[in-house]
């Protein structure tokens, strides 16, 4: 054992590499065995290191429940053996592909110490041993420059916090050269899809001492500026603007920015578009996915499928059998949808949407044509499953993931391998945004019909883009809005206040015998405590509903005593609390025990899953919501359960985990709750308007409940602003439909 001040104090260790007993390929995670004064179990993040190899360790002693005192490494300086029996075990270790024990033998015999300076810069020497070809050598030689290449790259990323992944990332895809390139330009760190910050990179330039106003700067930042306002929802910004917000940003000259950015369009590194008569700029993939989406979008409508035959009789057949009416927008929407290439169906709560959806199904698959259901989230997959009573899935899943040999996504249904359908109906289609929008065009098959179904009037994508919107108001392809509510959906306040906050009216705040109820309270701590209590006792109480699956709290922020961050802490210390014999992990400074409600932040194509039935298969994607089923400390491996099927998450994957029992009204999006909490005190003006509100409110199936002041309510209704998004497509689908007109 060791004492406690063993665990806190930062040691240096050096020694031999005596054995690698477990490596990670994937994240360079690696358990060695390191000779020196006494044994030492090291772990860490060490990748590539081979027995025989000399390393200087940094870290702290811990003492493992299982495995007993380790050396949790925090950084690793590595260097090529020197003494002949660490050359001799490094080459015997198959280190280098090619080398056994027996040729390490006869190489070291042969140059002695200098033996991996003649295997690396001589090949032409090593080939005249017996038995080695000179394309052996050759490739030996390749294989030992790329070890010394990496392991460079290895020690300088690590003084500027670059992880080991990045470090393999950046050499996978320039090579030997990797080093010489970065100290010319360490910008190209953060364009080639690394995952390293401009900050890093320019961090990396300043302590190299180039100058502020250097071209390969300013491209840099000119482009940075670009791709990081994707993360706000633009697809391009105006000239004008990236101009002067990169000059800002990099405190250079605006003149100079924009005679570089001036190369740069004229180099097609950024592409310039005239949209409104106003220059906007765009990365030259995003210009391409929205100019495809709308080029596609016009094929459809120009070359539409074959009209559905004797529409009104088909449609008075179900009337009669199904004993319903169809309002006059209804069978319009119904006759379109059968007519014509392309419908956008739109409407609010209670309008009718899934009954005219039903309807379009029914007759299509009457005539034999082949339908298939997709949705943005699970949740809204499922959904509509359960209201058209046919299989819906994820887009990602219709479209089948992939990865290329460079980890790159992809996807198995595209333009050279197309979705075999006749129809394909997209619900929820203001969540999608143009990235998985063109991928999903991509793979439609000539002649399909499209049938896109949403709330134009919901917060748009997370993504880039503004795909519903800018859709329908181009007014190039038919869209037909429902807008009467009907006499059930008039019975639930939840819908008829839903209408009336769209349409900037106050909310009815007064009623208590229906579905939407507001507890007005002025003091945000007690608006907390309201809250908990109603998880916890009053709605489980009253209802039966658990506060797990069916009770969801929605917060404008995730900041501040209302926000989701403070929430969730109160929340899980009231529904799943610390016990002696809890099960949990602690993960980026949060403790997730079992059966705690969470909720996945980002996209992770890898996490494995499996079902029940048997079915197996890999992928969690942002806003997936379910319940942490089980924690081994042992092997750092969680479960959690989302809805039909229980995925596996190690500690790296976890990360992307969050606490669920509150949420942001962003990542409720696609998804219905039984009963719906949501606070009511006044913050930042730019989280608090109308479309978040409205959003939020149409995340209620059956119960919701406003608790705050009513001034807060006021505020958010009359607060019409919505975010401003530049986007190319609507520009494009009108031009397209011009063009074809001309």
């Amino acid at each position: 054992m060791f004492s406690e001040a063993d665990k806190s104090t930062v040691y240096e260790c050096t020694g031999t590499v005596e054995s690698v007993i477990y490596r990670n390929e994937e994240n360079g995670y690696t358990v060695i065995e390191l000779s020196g004064d006494e044994p030492i179990t090291a772990v860490g993040i060490m990748p590539l290191l081979s027995v025989g190899e000399e390393v200087k360790l940094t870290g702290v002693f811990k003492n493992h429940p299982s495995y007993g005192k380790q050396f949790s490494v925090t950084a690793c300086e590595r260097s090529i053996p020197k003494s002949l029996g660490g050359i001799l075990k490094y080459l015997s270790s198959g280190a280098i592909k090619g080398i056994g024990p027996a040729t390490a033998q006869r190489l070291v015999k042969e140059f002695k110490e200098q033996t991996i300076e003649v295997i690396e810069n001589e090949p032409e020497r090593v080939c005249k041993l017996k038995g080695i070809s000179f394309e052996k050598a050759q490739e030996i030689s390749r294989q030992v420059r790329m070890n010394t290449g990496i392991r460079e790259l290895l020690v300088y990323f690590s003084g500027y916090d670059i992880s080991p992944n990045c470090a393999l990332s950046v050499y996978r895809a320039m090579g030997s050269e990797a080093l010489d390139r970065i100290k010319e330009n360490p910008y190209i760190l953060c364009n080639g899809g690394f995952n390293i910050s401009f900050e890093k990179a320019d961090k990396i330039a300043m302590s190299q001492d180039k100058p502020a106003d250097s071209q390969y700067r300013i491209r840099a930042g000119l482009a940075y500026v670009l791709a990081h306002n994707q993360v706000n929802g633009h697809t391009c910004l105006p000239k004008e603007t990236l101009i002067k917000v990169t000059s800002d940003f990099l405190g250079i000259d605006i003149k100079l920015c924009s005679d570089t950015l001036e190369e740069m369009i004229f180099d097609s590194s950024i592409v310039k578009d005239e949209i409104g008569e106003k220059e906007f700029v765009f990365i030259p993939s995003v210009h391409r996915c929205e100019k495809f989406i709308a080029a596609r979008i016009n094929f459809i409508c120009r070359y539409p499928s074959d009209r559905i035959p004797d529409i009104e009789s088909r449609i008075k057949h179900i009337e009669d059998v199904e004993n319903i009416h169809y309002a006059d927008l209804q069978k319009k929407a119904i006759t379109d949808a059968l007519s014509k290439g392309m419908l956008v169906l739109t409407g609010g709560p209670g309008t009718g949407k899934t009954t005219t959806l039903n309807a379009i199904i029914s007759i299509l698959k009457d005539c034999g044509k082949k339908v298939f259901l997709t949705a943005p989230t699970g949740r809204a997959a499922q959904r509509m499953s359960k209201v058209t009573g046919c299989e819906a899935k994820t887009i990602h899943r219709l479209l089948e993931v992939n990865f290329t040999k460079e980890e790159e996504m992809s996807f198995k249904h595209n333009e050279k391998n197309l979705l075999d359908c006749d129809t394909l109906i997209v619900d929820e289609v203001s969540m999608v945004d143009v990235f998985l929008f063109e991928s999903l065009m991509k793979a439609l098959p000539l002649g399909c019909r499209l049938i896109l179904v949403g709330d134009s009037n919901q917060l748009p994508s997370v993504g880039p883009g503004n795909v519903l919107e800018d859709i329908v108001s181009s007014n190039t392809i038919p869209v037909v809005a429902l807008n009467e509510i009907f006499r059930q959906s008039m019975e639930s306040m939840i819908v008829t206040n839903a209408h009336k906050i769209v349409n900037g009216e106050m909310p009815d705040l007064s009623r208590k015998d229906k579905d939407f109820f507001f507890l007005p309270c002025n003091n945000q701590y007690d608006i907390s405590n309201i809250i908990v209590d109603l998880c916890k006792r009053r709605l489980p109480a009253s209802y039966n509903y658990s506060p797990f699956s069916d009770i969801q709290v929605l917060s404008p922020s995730k900041k501040g005593e209302l926000g989701t961050v403070e929430l969730n802490k109160k929340l899980q210390q009231a529904l799943n609390p610390n016990t002696e014999n809890a099960e949990e992990i602690v993960i980026n400074g949060k403790a997730f025990r079992k059966g705690d409600k969470v909720m996945q932040i980002k996209n992770n194509y890898d996490i494995n899953w499996f079902k029940e039935n048997g079915e197996t298969g890999a992928g969690i994607f942002n806003g997936d919501i379910g319940i942490l089923e089980s924690v081994s400390k042992k092997n750092n491996i969680i479960k959690v359960v989302f809805d039909d099927k229980t995925a596996v998450y190690d500690r790296d994957s976890a990360v992307d985990l969050d606490f669920a029992y509150a949420c942001t009204v962003h990542k409720s999006q696609g998804n219905e709750f039984e009963a719906v909490i949501i606070p009511m005190h006044r913050g930042a003006p730019q989280l608090y308007y109308r479309n978040l509100l409205y959003t939020a409110v149409t995340r209620a199936k059956k119960i919701l409940i406003l608790v705050g002041d009513r001034a807060t309510v006021e505020f958010m209704v009359n607060n019409n602003r919505r975010s401003k998004r530049y986007s190319g497509l609507k520009e494009f689908l009108i031009r397209s439909r011009n063009e074809q007109d001309i």
